[in-house]
């Protein structure tokens, strides 16, 4: 097995309804403390309705003024609340604002809880909205640079206009991900030539073996797309100088979440992986025999919702002195 190559994280950003700033200092501050820990890469969720952050464009665009080399991500912006071209421009001036450091991942479907939102979300045009690939592959076409418009050049006395998305950034294109967790969406993925993301819900469809699916989805989009990156993005808890307490708590955690991963859950039989908990020893040599873990060479570990700042503290330290040596990885200079 090849060491691990590049080491991430992952945060949902929660924060407090009443006083939503402290949660979004914290989240980053996390980004920063990745830096300096010398990991490859930091990524935000993205909740809507929820304490969670529901812009992270606008996050990481506040990151890349408070950090110079960490790559920034999203995992993942669901396409179905996103108009494709204004999100095109968004990404396009964060990722210059980065200096071409930013990693949008992005998935397909219907907006979670859709009949509850769908008359806040598209008023008037509810019924036609395509949440299929096409609107991500709008997404890319407008990320790459091809004409958006029939229209160009200057109209008026200052006016200037353009017929595709501005600024465009050219590297973009190259680090566009998609969050899948079927065959049918690595095919996809490797097919229109993004970089796969894969986490720690996938969906059943060959057998009941968390891992072995996970395999058969990453070789089947690297069949597909020989360069593109893969990135694992399990939940794991290195304890390593956690304290008494942290410890019960990551446990507890961790045991509460276990029942789902017994068999698949509803009618998607979307199958969830177990949280690792213990030393960066036990968790290395957990995923060593991980066969999901074996394909790949770079991760975002998905830091747990609702622990505190102190915690996502201890863990990352952790993450980056101990478990990512003991997976091969080196910390960036």
């Amino acid at each position: 097995m090849s060491p691990l190559r590049k080491l991430g994280f992952l945060t949902i950003g929660l924060f407090d309804g009443d006083d939503p700033g402290p949660g979004h200092e914290s989240t980053l501050e996390i980004i920063q403390l990745g830096e300096r820990l010398g990991f490859d890469s930091a990524w935000v969720r993205h909740r809507h309705l929820q304490y969670g952050i529901s812009s992270p464009v606008a996050v990481l665009a506040a990151a890349t003024q408070r950090t110079s080399r960490i790559e920034l991500g999203t995992a993942v912006i669901p396409a179905g609340w996103e108009n494709p071209l204004r999100l095109a421009e968004d990404l396009a001036t964060v990722d210059i604002l980065s200096g071409g450091r930013l990693n949008p991942g992005i998935s397909v479907g219907p907006p979670m809880n859709w009949d509850r939102v769908r008359d806040a979300l598209y008023p008037f045009t509810a019924d036609v909205e395509d949440f299929s690939y096409e609107r991500v592959s709008r997404l890319l076409s407008f990320i790459r640079g091809e004409k958006a418009t029939d229209f160009s050049g200057a109209e008026g006395v200052v006016e200037v206009f353009s017929n595709r998305v501005e600024p465009y950034s050219p590297g973009l294109s190259s680090r566009m991900w998609y969050g899948g967790a079927s065959l049918r969406s690595a095919q996809w993925a490797g097919e229109n030539g993004m970089n796969f993301l894969t986490s720690s819900v996938i969906r059943a469809e060959e057998s009941t073996d968390f891992a072995e699916i996970q395999r058969s989805q990453i070789r089947l989009f690297r069949s597909l797309n020989p360069t593109g990156r893969v990135s694992q993005g399990l939940v794991v808890i290195p304890t390593d100088s956690a304290s008494a307490s942290q410890r019960a708590k990551y446990l507890a955690y961790a045991e509460k979440r276990t029942p789902r991963t017994s068999s698949p859950q509803g009618p998607a039989r979307m199958m969830f992986a177990r949280d690792i908990v213990g030393t960066s020893e036990e968790i290395a040599d957990a995923l060593h025999a991980h066969a999901g873990f074996q394909e790949v060479d770079e991760v975002a570990f998905a830091l747990p919702f609702s622990f505190d700042h102190d915690d996502y503290v201890q863990i990352l330290t952790d993450m980056a002195t101990r478990l990512g040596p003991a997976l091969g990885w080196q910390p960036a200079a």
